[in-house]
């Protein structure tokens, strides 16, 4: 099935920007609009980046005071790893949101984007001892990808930055983060999307699971199982046929983002 998504990718791009960064800044705009969606956000804080293509280490974020529906491609803000605005005559960026995702930019190349939430189900779940649970087909999906880091306060501390990216390691690409909330790691942008739509989901299973009379945890052999299988879809193009598909939602309820 060819379906086209109805989106003009050329219909507002800068002249003397690349078709690789704009092509970008409309997927990030997208997955704000999808997040918004979907109930993630939090006002105007939380941030997804995206490393913007080419030799440069710059990456883009939301301007300090949009709320998820009014970012747009060409309002994204580019900055470098010091939190330098590149292009002048840009909107400020959150502090906090620069620190933590600066950091995982700068260590993990290899992932091109990070969403990080404050969502009731994702806080309600960092603040459990035993945290995420093997509670559902859902909660197995990324199970050996996520790490937990330690509530620190607001995070204004640039220290922070290498206990987070301890907790992060080489090869996790989800944290929980202790009475804060979630982040997602992806090579892509429709990557870490995914994997943040089902770590939320997940956790508002667990959520609701915890408010019956019992939970029934599979054996560990299943546990392995099930992860196995859903991790032999980890690889090159995942979330990519569901990201084409939100992106076909929204242009069909009129969301104005890829300008």
């Amino acid at each position: 099935m060819n379906v086209e998504t109805k989106i003009d990718p050329t219909s507002s791009k800068p002249t003397e920007m690349s078709a690789e960064e704009w092509e970008t800044r409309i997927d990030l705009a997208a997955c704000y609009r999808m997040i918004r969606h979907f109930g993630m956000d939090d006002l105007i804080y939380t941030h997804i980046s995206a490393r913007v293509p080419g030799p440069e280490e710059h990456f883009l974020l939301n301007p300090f005071g949009l709320l998820y529906e009014e970012v747009t491609a060409s309002n994204l803000v580019k900055v470098d790893l010091n939190g330098g605005l590149v292009d002048e005559d840009t909107a400020p960026i959150n502090p906090a949101g620069y620190l933590i995702h600066s950091c995982v930019h700068e260590a993990r190349p290899d992932m091109h984007c990070v969403i990080h939430t404050h969502t009731t189900a994702g806080v309600a779940i960092s603040a459990q001892t035993e945290g995420l649970l093997p509670i559902s087909q859902t909660g197995l999906l990324y199970k050996d990808l996520i790490g937990y880091h330690e509530y620190e306060g607001l995070a204004l501390d640039a220290a922070e930055q290498e206990r987070l990216l301890a907790d992060l390691g080489s090869e996790k690409q989800i944290l929980i983060l202790r009475n804060h909330g979630l982040l997602t790691c992806g090579k892509t942008i429709p990557e870490a999307f995914i994997m943040m739509y089902y770590l939320e989901q997940a956790c508002r299973m667990q959520i609701a699971a915890q408010a019956g009379s019992g939970i029934v945890t599979p054996p560990k052999s299943v546990q392995d199982k099930a992860h196995a299988q859903a991790m032999t879809g980890l690889g090159a193009g995942l979330g990519e046929r569901e990201f084409e598909a939100l992106k076909r939602r929204l242009a069909r309820e009129g969301e104005n983002y890829a300008v």
